[in-house]
């Protein structure tokens, strides 16, 4: 069972009124996301996020808030995802940065463009994230007690 549950981290990372998203293959389907994925054995959860934008993006961020915790169970594998989701700002775009590889394309999308393309998107956890983002239901980075 426990190879059933999937922790994730995601970041809203707003710059000119526009969201830092991924456009990337899941299950042979371009699909819309925000930078997000797995926590890694030991890791911070901070240091997660951080390491995510980065390695999906190229963009050095900053965590700045906390938005809350999400979860979607798969149809199709049965998986349940936790995603912890946090704001980040953008600190600086490394141009040389070897992007993952089942990311097609790292774009800057308004609000309205991101909910005009629901059926895009990987999962509903991405509209969910926005929303609380946008009503500014956030939290302080305090909660965490981390001691890796």
């Amino acid at each position: 069972m426990p190879d059933k549950i999937h922790l994730t981290v995601a970041t809203i990372v707003v710059k000119d009124n526009r969201y830092l998203m991924v456009k990337e293959i899941d299950n042979g389907q371009l699909v819309i996301n925000q930078p997000a994925g797995h926590v890694e054995t030991g890791e911070d959860i901070i240091d997660a996020a951080i390491r995510e934008t980065y390695e999906e993006t190229g963009w050095h961020v900053a965590i700045k808030e906390f938005l809350g915790i999400y979860s979607a169970t798969s149809s199709e594998t049965g998986i349940t995802y936790y995603r912890l989701a946090f704001t980040g700002e953008a600190i600086a775009l490394d141009k040389k940065a070897v992007i993952d590889s089942d990311i097609e394309q790292v774009v800057w999308m308004e609000s309205n463009e991101i909910h005009q393309n629901k059926d895009q998107l990987r999962s509903e956890l991405v509209i969910d994230c926005l929303n609380d983002y946008e009503q500014g239901k956030v939290f302080p980075l305090e909660l965490f007690r981390n001691r890796l």
